[in-house]
């Protein structure tokens, strides 16, 4: 794409170039999300000059307080990478501190300027993680003001871990694994006395043979096959989303929001379904059942399918995607997950598209690279994203600002209860 006709489509779009901006989730023991480690870059031309750690922690305080911790981590806290000069200069103290962790990066080396920061923040109420802790690890004089230890798996062995958790855990520090990449990673960290986790290991189901699929997670599959077929089956439809009364609940509070301002209350299913068009009710359903298989599932899959979506869709202006619907395809790229369920068992029930289903079995597809640069963002892979925003013609810019807007999007979808 040329300047002239990328600024042509920022304009259009009415996108304001935006930061950079991911987020890695952080799990308790409950794989319930208790936080967030933030990722920004100001832009594609200064994240790779140097590796620079002092501007990226800047960048990152500088666009938390921009955007608003509550819209980035959804209530949860705060993980902010921290610097020596971060520190030192109590750019930390910008954030709120019940809802900040001043994460210490393994580089900061401990001086008596770095003790008496890091014992201001705790005095001011923050909490403090040391990351990449290892054995003799330089900075173990902080280990004492240190709420959480982040020990990264791929960087220990074994035995290395067991020693740190017994010796600063649990009754002198919260134990983080990082890097946990499967549940059998997961489970192994949990059994060693691990409090925190971090990682990729939810992203995958972990599958029981003997498992059922129980009935209402069947509902939303159905749900999800009936509107993907040619043919939209409108009493069908209304019959099976009044089995459920969750749904039944979101359409008709949909319907009856400002966003559609209807002039007489939207009182039952079929009148809803008849207001809203096909083509919203495909949308529709495909989103209302998506949040309900993963209704009981660790919030960030629901949220990041939602964004993954959103950001799909905003992009299929500018990207070639031939038939595929990819709001559809940023949405089941973790319905595995959230109905323990391969994902080939699943397709088989939908009936999708090829690019589509080979795209998400990881086969070679015409999409691959747009759901790579989807990924790519979500887990902050800068340079990766700069790689194939080139790849796919795309002005990084708009693409940040478009991720930014699908992150509040699906924030807005899953507040709504």
């Amino acid at each position: 794409m040329s300047n002239t006709a990328a600024k042509l489509a920022r304009a259009q779009a009415g996108v304001k170039p935006l930061r950079y901006v991911a987020r890695q989730p952080i799990f308790d023991r409950e794989k319930k999300v208790f936080g967030y480690e933030l990722l920004f870059r100001d832009d594609m031309e200064n994240m790779f000059h140097g590796g620079d750690a002092e501007a990226a922690s800047r960048s990152t305080l500088d666009s938390s307080l921009l955007v608003g911790l509550d819209v980035l981590c959804d209530g949860r806290r705060a993980f902010v990478n921290c610097t020596r000069d971060t520190l030192v200069r109590g750019m930390v103290t910008m954030l709120p501190s019940h809802a900040t962790v001043a994460e210490i990066l393994e580089s900061v080396p401990v001086d008596d300027e770095v003790l008496a920061a890091c014992q201001h923040l705790k005095e001011a109420g923050y909490m403090i993680a040391l990351d990449d802790f290892v054995s003799d690890d330089p900075r173990h004089a902080l280990a004492d003001m240190a709420d959480i230890i982040k020990v990264d798996l791929k960087l220990t062995t074994v035995e290395q871990r067991a020693e740190l958790v017994k010796r600063y855990g649990p009754w002198r520090c919260r134990m983080l694994a990082e890097k946990v990449e499967n549940n059998e990673e997961f489970t192994a960290a949990l059994n060693q006395g691990f409090v925190y986790f971090q990682g990729y290991f939810l992203r995958r189901p972990e599958i029981v043979a003997t498992r059922d699929v129980p009935a209402n997670r069947l509902n939303y599959l159905r749900m999800l096959q009936m509107v993907s077929l040619p043919e939209l089956d409108v009493p069908a439809l209304e019959k099976l989303i009044k089995t459920e009364a969750s749904i039944c609940y979101r359409l008709l509070r949909y319907l009856n929001s400002a966003m559609f301002a209807f002039q007489s209350e939207i009182r039952s299913v079929r009148h809803g379904l008849s207001m809203l068009g096909e083509a919203e009710v495909r949308r529709w359903v495909r989103l209302v059942a998506t949040v309900g298989a993963g209704q009981d599932k660790p919030s960030d899959l629901v949220l990041c399918a939602l964004v993954r979506a959103r950001f799909g869709e905003l992009l299929s202006p500018l990207v070639p995607h031939g038939e595929s619907d990819l709001f559809l395809l940023g949405l089941l790229s973790l319905i595995d997950a959230m109905l323990d369920m391969p994902m080939a068992e699943v397709l088989k029930r939908i009936p999708i598209d090829r690019a589509t289903k080979d795209v998400l079995l990881a086969h070679p597809s015409p999409l691959r690279s747009i759901f790579q640069f989807i990924l790519a963002h979500e887990s902050g892979e800068w340079e990766a994203t700069k790689s194939l925003a080139e790849t796919l013609q795309l002005d990084p810019d708009i693409a940040a600002g478009y991720y930014w807007q699908a992150q509040q999007w699906a924030r807005d979808v899953t507040s709504g209860g």
